[in-house]
């Protein structure tokens, strides 16, 4: 076989024809992935509502999507209803999205119909693994940490260092600004919650 003359037109014939390929290998992974991840998701969703409502025993209704400006921002929060089986008002889990430390971080915090925060579960987080990555556990500590049973129209939440007066909440050791993310979350929920 005769080796390929080294010249600019066969490098980047060679580089076209390598990037084709590739581009459509990741494709086809894509394509094959895309609704795996989806059932993933909306499983890792349903198992995350139970929790933050405290109740196995609910029912959901259509998710409401709801629009707010936050920080000059257009933003987008999505509101579960829910119900016991016999129809009785359980709360509310709201889906609110703020940027973390290391980007994005997704929370779902679950509301009792007087506002008190039943629980809640991180859905996404881009945060620093062994530092804010503790959020997922962290405010549901028990002492000055929890945001179980607090509600924020008592006053906004925020990290104890930040004010000494009101709805305080310590903040990961390390991790103020994964805090004050969290804690922004949930603030965001309850407002689109109140309008």
């Amino acid at each position: 076989m005769k080796k390929i003359e080294s010249s600019l037109k066969n490098m980047v014939i060679v580089l076209v024809g390598v990037a084709v390929v590739i581009g459509a290998l990741l494709a086809c992974v894509n394509h094959l992935t895309e609704g795996p991840i989806a059932l993933k998701a909306q499983n890792t969703l349903a198992v995350g509502i139970k929790n933050v409502m405290k109740s196995n025993n609910l029912k959901v209704s259509d998710p409401i999507e709801k629009k707010a400006i936050v920080d000059g921002k257009e933003m987008v929060f999505i509101i579960h209803n829910c119900t016991d089986n016999a129809g009785k008002p359980l709360g509310v889990a709201v889906e609110s999205t703020t940027n973390g430390f290391g980007g994005s971080l997704k929370v779902l915090v679950g509301f009792d119909p007087d506002g008190n925060i039943l629980g809640y579960t991180i859905l996404e987080h881009a945060e620093t693994p062994g530092l804010g990555a503790k959020a997922d556990k962290w405010f549901q500590a028990d002492g000055k940490g929890s945001v179980i049973g607090k509600n924020p129209k008592d006053g906004v939440l925020h990290v104890s260092k930040d004010d000494k007066n009101g709805n305080a909440v310590d903040a990961i050791t390390a991790s103020t600004i994964t805090s004050r993310a969290f804690l922004k979350a949930i603030n965001q929920a309850y407002e689109v919650l109140k309008d």
